[in-house]
């Protein structure tokens, strides 16, 4: 019953090395430092204040307009002139209001440099969930921006300052922040009208368009108050319609341990799931012709990816709460032109994607208005077009519209240059389909020949027939830009089974390289006839992310292949009914005036994708954790090799690593002589491109590793989370290696990533799990007491814990059971069972070693005080009456003077009275962490007085004669339930009676240390108010933390237990006479679902419903004064 090493068992010791060993490996994982791609943003800010309207009370926070430029310039002029797009922009937690500055430095250069020049590769579009059932209808001409145009309007970047207030770990000043912004938004629309009727007034003319809504970018827990803003009643009805949010959290906070803070996402998340919803007639019909209240709001979230510890793609999802036809998620690793992950900070000042986000941002006003579009699925058009990459529906990984493809421009754009090339092109479009062999014609033929086709503009003059290249092999590489056209036989690459085309590039799409599709092969009287009814598909090329280009090993010599570009992938619908493809590349004079690239690189293959599929099991991969597992790409393999994982990065990240064995030298270059490993590299980096990776997981999205030869990869998800679906369970895996090389490919799980993903994935579960599990001990604890047996301590019953079959199966995989009921019977989604389950266990393990270790500790702690008193105190009786020790007397006596005052008297006269009043003033008036913390020094005070009482009968250095040994705990147990029918209390000696009250109130403070350490974050964010703070804290955390001060008053009185059915037996079970121990348990398979949930701040709800529970129960013991009818069994000791 004491501390021992007899309680420290096996079960133990394991469940503290595994939890120690994810801390430790997740730790050294994340702080190792990690390459960041993101160039310096630089500006020269002003920032103008707004000045607040009358009825504005709160002087706490104010409102700046950023102006970007190095002139002084006049506050009041400047903003006499306000007619752009008004944007607000909110900081997160403890950002500053200057952050506005990298993205409004980028969108006045935007402006001012007008729309950046693309490239012809493939847009991404719409998919059918996103597109809706509703078309876009006739949206005009000309609707986008073109290099050679100007932006209609500027951006007026507006920022309020929140004092750097730490806004995720407090509800309380995410509410006051929303007013804040609410009543900004309100004071920005009204700014513009002073402006205009300033203006008009001096003028005496009216020309520019009034804003009448305010776009919204926040960043962090800014992304949440810009959500939360706009369900406030106070908010003008069509004042916000797009927000964009930068990492921030929208299905979860970061820190969800405040209850008032989990309460304040789940209540606006459901007022954004009503706004969404059809408005209903009395009788329950749904009005066909009325719009959702929140129907013209678009919401973009972007997330950083892998490198964003704080706020995880999970976190940033829509999902659930804003339909498709509304919003977009996407990480960073997926979005044109950024293509790598960002920080939580650094998305913030990441050049790359402040260009991107400015001129998309740029691209949404429209033309006639000077105003962003109306229409909210153009909006979204716009964001998809721009943002987010192609590749996902090339390769299948996104469903695409069933119009044009997958271009969402085509939707929006219809000007004359984006017409076939040639005039021909318009007529003959629609013979598209009518030439395909199987004689059936495609209904979008046109539409698709129009979108995929290059514009006029670029057109080059072909080469005639005799500088034709015939092409029999199912591969073909170009070298140079030498205007020679490549002919490949479709039919004969059938016939062999390659039925799939892919082709990686540098060369620039209808500049550089175009690509058709021929029903027959053209003859020279026949080119020009022929080559109407052809099918150009160069603007199927998808963009990649382009590594650096290599220089020249000296000058004069050859350059290494260049990375890839683009990848134009023909899958067998898209070559079906064609006979010949053709690969033309032009000229090196003729690239429209550019600087030709450092070295010219394409290579296509025809491939059977059967071939390069290879499908890897779970048990394949971790079997590499010991050795490293490899596979051989021998050369001629496909291009594209598709690893199919049955698993998820997220959960399992590896280790890949692809090295060249060979690339054709052995047969040429170096066949006489064997090449050593460093001249085979050398060679073969000049014969084939670097290999490129694409994964695709489908909560967060693409990620792309150029020039991959080592790197460990994971992306941002986990299927083990209450929600997720069975596809996010694997993860799409594609290499793109030149088949002219052969490659060796090495895989490893790598441990140390594994650790670190599930230390951010699964903390929240586990901290809910620890919870449940120090719910479990006292339930034991609890039992024993209630049956007369010794008490055990709250490591003897995490031992007990990890006992396999059983209790293990039972505490660790039971409330997955009752789990699973909810889930069929709820609306959640089952997640995937195998990674469900196997994560679960490790959660509760890891759950079990923290409480060891805090016990642990603890315990250390409280002996080593109570032994040190205990010897104090008996060389003080030895020292009382010698000379040294007088100062020490008076001391004392002073002391003991002090003590007879009117107030210490009346404190010590009424203990139960005064510390429970002190307590509750302070939860309910000035913080509940405060008051956790007076229940815990109690606590702690209980403890140690038992304990002293302990070892004062000198059994701190010897173990009780009634020991419960860990390894016999179900023996006992059962011998308990048999003998419980009619116990016979025991006697037992004051020390051990001391030694148990300690076991029982030690469970009691560890619990409430658990409470105090999840408000602890709250209490930080109230401190660094401290002074400036005049509200009362959230009704909710005090009620909650008042619940756990009665459960604290209530159950460290160990003269009573409760007991609530004293006629129920169940046979072979310990539940007859349940009392306090089924109470426990209830409460802690409550925490363990509140954990699989991610909402760990739901463990204060069964915390403070025991504590109202006993409370009403104590009340009614009193007032009945019956208890026998109640069920109280009062436990008896002697005192010996």
């Amino acid at each position: 019953m004491g501390f021992s090493s007899r309680t420290f068992g096996f079960g133990v010791a394991v469940s503290i090395l595994v939890a120690g060993w994810i801390v430790g490996s997740g730790l050294i994982w994340l702080l190792t430092p990690m390459p960041n791609g993101c160039a310096m943003t630089f500006m020269y800010p002003t920032y103008i204040p707004i000045t607040p309207p009358l009825n504005m009370t709160s002087s706490r926070y104010a409102l700046y307009l950023y102006h970007e430029g190095w002139k002084k310039i006049d506050y009041e002029l400047h903003l006499l002139k306000l007619s752009g797009v008004p944007v607000l922009f909110i900081p997160g937690n403890g950002g500053s209001y200057k952050q506005v500055r990298s993205l409004a430095a980028e969108s006045d250069r935007a402006y001012y440099g007008g729309p950046s020049e693309e490239g012809f590769f493939q847009q991404a579009g719409l998919t059918s969930r996103e597109a809706g059932s509703d078309s876009f209808g006739d949206l005009g001409k000309d609707v986008l921006y073109t290099a050679q145009e100007q932006y209609a309007n500027k951006l007026d970047w507006f920022t309020v300052d929140l004092e750097g207030e730490h806004s995720a770990m407090d509800g309380r000043i995410l509410e006051e922040h929303t007013e804040y912004v609410v009543l900004a938004i309100n004071r920005i629309l009204d700014r513009y009208k002073e402006s205009l009727k300033a203006r008009s007034f001096q003028t005496k003319e009216i020309g520019d368009f009034l804003p009448t809504s305010v776009i919204l970018v926040g960043h962090s827990m800014g992304g949440f108050v810009a959500r939360a803003a706009l369900v406030h009643p106070q908010l003008r009805n069509g004042a916000v319609e797009t927000i964009v949010t930068l990492s921030s959290p929208h299905l979860l906070a970061p820190v969800p341990l405040q209850p008032s803070l989990g309460h304040l996402f789940n209540r606006v998340n459901d007022a954004w799931r009503k706004g969404y919803e059809s408005p209903r007639k009395r009788m329950g019909r749904f009005r066909r012709k009325s719009q959702p209240l929140l129907g013209r709001v678009v919401v973009i979230s972007i997330f950083g990816g892998t490198h964003d510890y704080q706020v995880r793609s999970r976190f940033a999802s829509l999902k659930g709460i804003v339909p498709p036809t509304n919003a977009l998620m996407i990480g960073a690793p997926g979005i044109l032109n950024v293509w790598f992950s960002t920080e939580h900070q650094s998305i913030l000042w990441c050049n790359q994607l402040a260009v991107q986000l400015s001129h998309t941002l740029l691209q949404l006003v429209d033309k006639k208005t000077g105003q962003p579009f109306d229409n909210p699925q153009m909006r979204l058009a716009v964001f998809v077009a721009k943002l987010r990459s192609a590749l996902p529906q090339v390769f299948g990984w996104l469903p695409s519209y069933p119009f044009q493809g997958t271009n969402a421009l085509a939707l929006l754009d219809h000007s004359e240059d984006t017409k076939l090339i040639g005039e021909q092109r318009n007529l003959d479009t629609e013979d598209a389909g009518r030439t395909r062999k199987d004689g059936e014609s495609t209904a979008s033929g046109g539409t698709e020949a129009a979108a995929y086709s290059c514009p006029k503009s670029t057109r080059w003059t072909l080469r005639t027939k005799e500088k034709d290249l015939e092409v029999e092999t199912p591969s073909v590489t170009v070298l140079a830009m030498d205007g020679r056209r490549r002919w490949m036989d479709i039919q004969a690459m059938r016939a062999s089974g390659k039925i799939y085309f892919t082709m990686v590039t540098n060369l620039p799409p209808c500049t550089g390289v175009r690509v058709h599709l021929w029903p027959e092969k053209a003859k020279s009287a026949e080119e020009k006839a022929i080559s109407q009814i052809l099918l150009e598909v160069t603007m199927k090329m998808a963009q990649l992310p382009a590594g650096p280009y290599q220089t020249q090993t000296e000058p004069g010599g050859q350059t290494e292949q260049p990375p890839p570009s683009g990848i134009l992938h023909l899958n067998a619908a898209d070559l079906q009914g064609f006979r010949y493809l053709t690969i033309s590349v032009a000229p090196r004079p003729t690239v429209s005036g550019r600087p030709p690239a450092a070295a010219s690189m394409a290579v296509g293959q025809f491939y059977n994708p059967k071939e390069g599929k290879m499908v890897l099991s779970p048990w394949w991969l971790l079997t590499s954790t010991y050795r490293q597992q490899g596979l051989v790409l021998k050369e001629s393999h496909p291009i594209v090799t598709d690893f199919s994982m049955a698993f998820s990065l997220g959960s399992l990240p590896i280790s890949l690593e692809i090295r060249t064995r060979s690339c054709g030298s052995t047969d040429s270059v170096l066949a006489d002589s064997k090449p050593t490993e460093s001249e085979l590299m050398s060679l073969c980096k000049l014969r084939c491109f670097p290999p490129v990776i694409l994964v695709w997981d489908s909560p967060s999205g693409l990620e792309i590793f150029p020039n991959h030869y080592h790197e460990t990869i994971s992306v941002d998800s986990s299927p083990a989370i209450w929600g997720s679906e069975y596809s996010s369970e694997k993860s799409a895996l594609l290499l793109l290696v030149d088949p002219h090389c052969e490659y060796r490919v090495s895989m490893r799980v790598s441990l140390y990533a594994a650790a670190s993903r599930f230390l951010l994935m699964h903390s929240l579960q586990v901290v809910a799990v620890t919870v449940a599990v120090l719910f479990f001990a006292m339930m034991r604890q609890a039992r024993a007491w209630e049956l007369d047996a010794p008490v055990p301590s709250v490591l003897s019953c995490v031992e007990a814990h990890m006992i396999l079959p059983f209790p293990f199966m039972t505490f660790a995989l039971g409330p997955l059971a009752v789990y699973a009921v909810l889930t069929v019977f709820g609306t959640h989604v089952v997640p995937p069972l195998l990674s469900f389950v196997a994560v679960s266990t490790v959660c509760y393990i890891f759950a079990n070693g923290t409480i060891a270790v805090l016990a642990i500790c603890t315990v250390i702690v409280f002996y080593i005080a109570a032994s040190l008193q205990v010897f104090l105190k008996v060389r003080w009786q030895r020292w009382e009456d010698r000379w040294h020790t007088r100062g020490l007397q008076w001391l004392f006596r002073c002391m003991s003077r002090c003590s007879t005052w009117q107030v210490f008297r009346a404190v010590r006269a009424k203990p139960s009275f005064t510390f429970p009043v002190v307590t509750t003033v302070l939860i309910f008036f000035v913080h509940p962490a405060l008051g956790l913390i007076v229940l815990l020094l109690a606590h702690t005070w209980s403890c140690h007085g038992a304990l002293c009482s302990y070892s004062q009968q000198g059994n701190i250095s010897r173990q009780p004669k009634r020991v419960n040994s860990p390894g016999k705990v179900m023996d006992v147990w059962r011998s308990q339930v048999d003998a419980s029918t009619n116990p016979e209390p025991g006697a037992l000696t004051f020390g051990e009676t001391q030694i148990e009250i300690f076991h029982l109130r030690h469970g009691l403070l560890l619990l409430h240390l658990l409470a105090t350490m999840m408000f602890m974050p709250s209490f930080v964010a109230w401190m660094q108010r401290a002074g400036k703070d005049r509200t009362l804290p959230s009704f909710i955390d005090s009620s909650l933390c008042f619940g756990l001060l009665l459960h604290g008053l209530y159950a460290s009185n160990a003269d009573t237990s409760i007991n609530l059915l004293s006629k129920v037996r169940l046979p072979g079970l310990p539940l007859n006479y349940p009392g306090l121990g089924l109470i426990y348990a209830v409460a802690g398979i409550y925490c363990y679902i509140a954990g699989l949930a991610l909402a760990p701040y739901r463990a204060f709800h069964c915390m403070a419903a025991i504590g109202y529970f006993m409370t009403f129960y104590r009340l009614r013991e009193k007032s009945v004064r019956d208890k026998v009818e109640l069920g109280v069994r009062r436990r008896h000791f002697h005192r010996h």
